[in-house]
């Protein structure tokens, strides 16, 4: 009698059990041999970060601990992702490849070669939705075309059904036979933390993998949910969810966070939810048109999508960016943001746009310039939300605040962080070396504007 068939399970952005759509499939035909490939370059001009690979360490590690205890060993493996497929097919005999979509341009046509070649080998190869609520493909204005505005956007996402409910963990993980004698790199091996360690303060803030996703979640359906519309804007209060770095892993689904914020209010539908919840859901919503402007215009991670913008005369200014980067602008605000950023590899969204109009109009350093940055130091860094934030910023992308938009750093602080906590937490202002202002921003928003004619000019 031949064996059950056997899947192989390729982990990427999906670092959990519960609600894993490729999982659950694999695990109902048969046995499973569960796969994490490190292949960072073929995600160029956007591999990961140096936190976001800390980050990554830390996943792998839960990851496998689960996988462990479900009875079915981790395999970890180096790339190029297709051979080390096809190579663990043979090894297992596998009749089957599945895993969760991924949505990147690079990552979406290496993943449609990979599906193709495994098909001609004979495999066959399935993909899921395991990272959104709705894929982008299924959301089109009436003119089928995508959209460029939120609004119009979130409101057809809530005339549609429900997000699908999430699917349990499976009860059970068969191995595929040879599971726990196969060859498997570790995670060590991979070189994903630092070779200086600089991530004290990361450790002291963050619980990578699925239980501390389920725990900060718990956290703020009890303590944040019902203040969340008035308390999201306050950095030096607790009132977010924090779960952004959660989500890009995949160690949560936004199924499971969406559902969640519905039992809290009673099981409404959302388009009946009001008040803080509904701004909470607003925001994944964020999160899914992040994802379907970069879907459906993959230029968006190097480009303006307003091509007009490409004529913008940024300045070259490495010592400003120098002095941006390292929390040095002598704006305490920006600077309070910059060193949490640095410090904790996270940055409250607030601040995000305010050291973002900083760079790209007090500085009139482009956006990419910041975009890479916050790559490279988030760990949460999303190329979907990265560039949809920074274009945001610049006003050169879909539904992007006006560039003549200019944020008041002291103004902003006053209003946002009125008694100065935040800033006291991260900048000692009164300290002798606190630098002077680098630039006035009053005549820098006017240059700023002066500069945004170019743009308009015909």
């Amino acid at each position: 009698m031949p064996g059950a068939p056997v899947t192989l399970v390729w982990f990427r952005h999906d670092l959990r059990l519960d609600d894993h759509p490729a999982l659950a499939a694999a695990a109902a035909r048969g046995a499973i041999v569960p796969v994490f490939i490190w292949a960072p370059e073929e995600e160029a001009p956007w591999e990961p970060g140096a936190a976001s690979r800390w980050w990554l360490h830390q996943s792998l590690g839960k990851l496998s601990a689960l996988l462990e205890k479900a009875g079915t060993p981790l395999v970890i493996r180096r790339g190029p992702s297709l051979a080390a497929l096809r190579k663990l097919a043979k090894e297992f005999s596998a009749t089957h490849v599945c895993w969760n979509r991924r949505y990147e341009p690079a990552v979406v046509a290496r993943d449609t070669g990979i599906k193709k070649a495994l098909a001609d080998d004979g495999l066959a190869a399935e993909s899921f939705n395991g990272s959104l609520l709705f894929e982008p493909v299924h959301v089109a204005t009436k003119e089928g075309k995508p959209y460029q505005v939120f609004t119009p956007f979130w409101r057809s996402l809530l005339t549609r059904d429900e997000p699908a409910e999430p699917v349990a963990q499976p009860k059970k993980l068969k191995p595929a036979d040879g599971g726990h004698a196969a060859k498997s790199l570790s995670i060590d091996s991979l070189g994903l933390l630092p070779k200086i360690d600089w991530a004290d303060t990361m450790r002291e803030t963050w619980i990578p993998g699925a239980a501390g996703a389920a725990k900060q979640l718990d956290r703020f359906l009890e303590q944040a949910l019902s203040t969340y519309g008035t308390e999201r804007d306050r950095p030096d209060h607790e009132g977010t969810s924090a779960l952004s770095a959660h989500l890009h892993f995949g160690e949560i689904s936004p199924r499971r966070v969406w559902h969640a914020v519905r039992e809290a209010v009673g099981g409404k539908p959302a388009a009946k939810i009001t008040g803080s919840p509904e701004v909470y859901l607003r925001e994944l919503g964020w999160r899914e048109f992040a994802n379907h402007l970069l879907y459906h215009f993959p230029h968006t991670a190097n480009a303006p999508l307003r091509a007009d913008y490409a004529r913008f005369p940024w300045a070259d200014d490495p010592v400003g960016l120098r002095a941006w980067q390292r929390g040095r602008t002598g704006f305490p605000i920006v600077d309070a943001g910059m060193r949490q950023l640095w410090a904790t590899g996270w940055m409250h969204n607030r601040v995000r746009m305010i050291v973002a109009s900083f760079l790209v109009k007090d500085l009139r350093i482009t956006w990419l310039e910041g975009a890479k940055w916050f790559w490279d130091t988030l760990v949460d860094a999303d190329l979907a939300a990265n560039t949809l934030g920074w274009q945001w910023a610049a006003g050169c992308g879909a539904d992007a605040a006006p560039y003549f938009r200019v944020f008041n750093p002291t103004s902003q602080a006053e209003k946002f962080d009125p008694d100065g906590q935040y800033v006291k937490r991260w900048v000692a202002i009164d300290a002798k070396d606190y630098p002077e202002p680098i630039v006035d921003h009053a005549e820098a928003r006017k240059l700023a504007l002066e500069a945004l004619k170019v743009v308009s000019r015909k």
